[in-house]
């Protein structure tokens, strides 16, 4: 990796960045596959340190919280015991998304239980700022997970959405029709008429749209945890900082008050650490 120049560097952070898989950044760039892996997950470092500094006392009225479903190496249905202890099988990505500036707050790679449900919440508990209203969905780790992080200092809601079963046999891939939502206060008094997941659902979508990883039903899954994790590490930071919103106008750290100005590629590129200069050893003298 020590090979690729600065422009190289951001040409394959851009076509990562963009939803392109590891060996179509590797067609496009020329770049070795172990190359760009190898960026990916020193990016990934970078950025996720980038987001535990800078993401913080954020002033967030109205939070949303989900989790988003993808696999690694295999389904788990499909891995082996060995595989599993290897990482492989079933992860989640557990997100938390400002409702007004549309930042993620925080997020969280691990399994779908109560344990990893009480850390991300913890984490978003150190984040914002306030007594905010948070919604979730009715998975019931969170009632656990929201309680023990944020006590009685928060507007806690829940919203189950009531889904029709289709009989129809070509709709296999489709989703499933709504035909109702449930609101439960859970903590304190949220406002119902804010009471919503579409922004982070809708952040799922960009999410399986800028990673390659999370296309269903390809074989662009992530074959490691690490690189996984690095992957939306990545994706995060380049959303917060790097994307301009669409309806914004600006990028979500800009409008959470976080950033003045929008970051180029090349910004978040430049955090790597400088590779250290090898130096040459002595010449041995020829003995005749």
């Amino acid at each position: 990796m020590n090979l690729l120049g600065t422009s190289q560097k951001v040409q394959v952070v851009k076509c990562l960045c963009e939803g392109l898989s590891i060996r179509s950044t590797v067609r496009l760039t020329g770049a070795a596959k172990n190359t760009v892996v190898g960026l990916l997950v020193d990016m990934g470092m970078v950025c996720s340190n980038l987001h535990d500094r800078t993401v913080r006392g954020v002033k967030a009225r109205r939070l949303q919280c989900d989790e988003i479903w993808s696999f690694v190496g295999a389904k788990k249905k499909n891995a082996t015991p060995e595989q599993k202890a290897e990482g492989w099988g079933d992860i989640w990505t557990w997100t938390a998304i400002d409702a007004e500036s549309k930042l993620c707050v925080t997020y969280f790679v691990g399994a779908r239980d109560t344990e990893t449900a009480t850390s991300f919440a913890c984490d978003l508990r150190e984040r914002v700022t306030g007594k905010p209203q948070i919604t979730t969905d009715s998975l019931k780790s969170y009632l656990t997970a929201i309680e023990i992080a944020f006590g009685s200092n928060v507007n806690y809601a829940q919203m189950h959405k009531i889904y029709g079963a289709s009989d129809d046999p070509d709709a296999r891939y489709s989703p499933a029709t709504c035909i109702g939502c449930d609101m439960k206060t859970v903590i304190g008094s949220p406002d119902y008429e804010h009471v919503s997941t579409s922004y982070v659902e809708r952040q799922n979508l960009t999410m399986r749209m800028s990673m390659r990883r999370f296309t269903r039903l390809t074989n662009g899954f992530s074959k490691k945890i690490e690189n996984h994790a690095a992957a939306i590490s990545l994706y995060f930071a380049f959303y917060n900082f790097c994307r301009v919103h669409q309806t914004l106008r600006v990028t979500p750290a800009m409008q959470a008050g976080l950033t003045d100005h929008v970051w180029e590629v090349e910004e978040l590129v430049s955090l790597l650490p400088q590779p250290e200069a090898k130096k040459r050893g002595p010449y041995k003298k020829r003995v005749n």
